[in-house]
């Protein structure tokens, strides 16, 4: 069991206090990891790290704009020169402004919702691998989505009104090569790179539960396991993914969803 522990490592989840990244952050901190958690609100990312520290665990609250070059500048230099290096990196951070069909996609929707998802995650990745190169390692997970792994089943919306948008799944399946893109090219470097596609999530009990039944419902029965994710069932994916359990894992797209995309 101690290839799964991360004592004595540094780990930045962004997005940290989001959706999926407050369960990420907590098993991070469960593994032993000091965890930075990061997003443009730091008063949220401090209250989620609070939470943590109140259990014996090592977090902190930081602010880190995905959309503002400065801000990843200054975040990676800050968190170096307190830490002294980042071991591992876990793009969460995710921009929903794009969430449109193609015919209502505007050019100013798409265009902020890459300044986060494409150019933020790539100046971040940037910034963090030649941190990595320097100190000799480190590992990186990309969240992604089971819609960078299939095209979206729009049935399974029903008449609820919602959707999913051709910005997003762009993203989510750029997310995946581009993981297969650094995970070829800075093995030689001691850096695993690898991707989680994660299915619907829906935490019952939390503020965040989805109640829109008709979805629900559709997305259920479509499952083989008979329900969508909860807050837990990305933990043990991301403590394997960080640790030296999966240390001969890398390029890799590990997809959580309940066998969604079996069929």
């Amino acid at each position: 069991m101690n290839m799964f522990g991360l004592s004595g490592k540094v780990a930045v989840v962004t997005g940290g206090a989001g959706l999926y990244g407050a369960s990420i952050s907590e098993a991070l901190c469960e593994a032993g990891a000091t965890v930075l958690i990061a997003s443009r609100s730091r008063e949220r990312c401090e209250e989620e790290a609070a939470k943590l520290r109140g259990r014996g665990y090592r977090a902190e609250g930081m602010r880190l704009d995905m959309a503002d070059e400065i801000s990843i500048g200054s975040f990676t230099a800050e968190t170096a020169d307190r830490h002294g290096r980042i071991d591992v990196l876990i793009n969460n951070s995710v921009s929903r402004t794009g969430l449109a069909d193609i015919e209502q996609t505007t050019s100013e929707g798409w265009t902020e919702a890459q300044r986060v998802n494409g150019l933020g995650l790539m100046l971040l990745t940037q910034a963090v691998v030649a941190r990595m190169r320097e100190q000799g390692g480190g590992t990186i997970i990309n969240i992604a989505s089971i819609q960078g792994v299939l095209g979206p089943h729009f049935p399974v919306y029903g008449e609820t009104g919602m959707t999913s948008g051709i910005e997003y799944t762009y993203a989510k399946w750029g997310m995946v090569g581009m993981t297969k893109w650094l995970a070829n090219y800075y093995g030689k470097y001691g850096i695993r790179v690898n991707c989680i596609s994660p299915g619907g999530y829906n935490p019952v009990g939390t503020d965040r539960e989805i109640r829109v039944e008709e979805f629900v419902r559709n997305y259920v029965e479509r499952t083989p396991l008979g329900r969508m994710a909860n807050e837990t069932d990305i933990k043990g994916a991301i403590v394997y993914l960080a640790s030296d359990a999966s240390r001969y894992v890398t390029g890799h797209n590990l997809i959580v969803d309940g066998g969604w995309s079996n069929w």
